[in-house]
């Protein structure tokens, strides 16, 4: 079972998301308790490749009520869990084709938090535009058939 706790709906609007990955993340205790609250912010976080490890860099994960002199540092770098294999190819299409890896969404699975990460290429302006009009007519036309009904 999955009880989602933060969604990147800017992700959607900035980037064409072409491909979704499944990532672990090594966290302390205080930031499992602070993200089963709900205080997490993915404003301009993205992932990072660095000596053949992936890391989340600027996701603010806010500093824990109840915790002591060790509470976490709150945008610090994470470690993604992934395999060695996906690692490798995502860093290659970063570097290559001018690609870049957001995170989309965090989520708890069995107790552990997940990140969902996607490859995403940036949207332009006028793409922006395009998908709002899109999304607006798309809008209209649900409207209509509402209505009708």
């Amino acid at each position: 079972m999955e009880k989602v706790i933060a969604v990147n709906r800017k992700a959607r609007h900035d980037y064409f998301l072409e491909e979704f990955i499944e990532a672990g993340m090594v966290l302390t205790g205080t930031e499992i308790k602070s993200i089963r609250k709900g205080k997490v912010q993915f404003k301009d976080a993205y992932i990072d490749f660095i000596d053949n490890e992936a890391y989340i860099r600027d996701m603010h994960i806010a500093a824990y009520d109840h915790g002591n002199i060790f509470n976490h540092e709150e945008t610090r770098l994470r470690k993604l869990l992934l395999h060695r294999l996906e690692i490798r190819r995502l860093s290659q299409k970063v570097k290559i084709k001018g690609y870049t890896i957001v995170p989309t969404r965090l989520y708890l699975k069995d107790g552990r938090a997940k990140l969902e990460i996607a490859l995403a290429k940036g949207k332009e302006l006028h793409d922006k535009r395009n998908t709002l009009k899109e999304r607006d007519a798309q809008r209209e036309i649900e409207k209509a058939m509402k209505v009708r009904y």
